[in-house]
């Protein structure tokens, strides 16, 4: 994960570059919690990621609806290409709800 970044004092900024899988997942999730609590929206850039599993997904998926049941807005964007074929492997695209534009295909509009 690299640098947080705060836009408009309301909104953070989180990168994920590398990895997203069981091997970095704990580490990730601190961060990502940490961000959820401090912030009214949290935007997480996956353009960094070159590997997915489902331990990365599953804290996609917690990672959301933690942000939802307090109350707080959690965008995904960026997505790799391999976020976006684990996306679609786990028929996820909906659930996220995410603006994923991928060459002439847009999912969740």
């Amino acid at each position: 994960m690299a640098s947080q970044t705060k836009i408009n004092g309301k909104i953070i900024h989180l990168p994920i570059e590398g990895e997203l899988t069981i091997f970095r997942t704990q580490t990730l999730r601190e961060t990502i919690m940490a961000g959820i609590v401090a912030n009214d929206e949290i935007e997480i850039d996956l353009s960094g990621v070159t590997e997915v599993d489902a331990a990365g997904m599953q804290l996609m998926v917690a990672s959301k609806l933690e942000a939802i049941l307090r109350g707080k807005t959690l965008r995904y964007a960026g997505h790799s290409k391999t976020v976006l074929d684990m996306i679609d492997l786990c028929d996820l695209g909906g659930f996220f709800g995410d603006r994923i534009v991928t060459g002439l295909k847009t999912a969740a509009d």
